[in-house]
């Protein structure tokens, strides 16, 4: 056994470093600057969104539009407020959830 101190260490650092600035995405300078390219950046996120706002009507009135015809199958009135109350509520549900996600699908191209 020897009686050395074990040796010191060292803390080894480098120059600091500098943080640039992200660069501008360029869709977004495209429709910043109203070019043609953003023109048409715009125009398909817009029919983007109203692909994805029709469709969840199509759901949405076809969910409501055979409500009338399951009342009318079920012949009371408890089983219809158990529908309304109850069985509405998870498509409608999904349906938003559907949108929301298509719609933050689309707004981040």
């Amino acid at each position: 056994m020897s009686a050395e101190p074990a040796p010191r260490r060292e803390v080894v650092t480098g120059e600091p470093r500098r943080v640039r600035p992200l660069p501008r995405y360029r869709t977004q300078s495209e429709i910043d600057e109203q070019t043609a390219l953003g023109g048409a950046y715009v125009r398909s996120l817009m029919r983007g969104q109203l692909r994805a706002g029709l469709t969840v009507f199509g759901v949405l009135a076809l969910v409501a539009g055979t409500l009338p015809l399951l009342f009318a199958a079920l012949n009371s009135s408890a089983l219809v407020w158990a529908v309304l109350g109850f069985a509405t509520y998870p498509p409608l549900t999904l349906a938003a959830w559907w949108y929301c996600l298509l719609y933050t699908s689309l707004m981040a191209r």
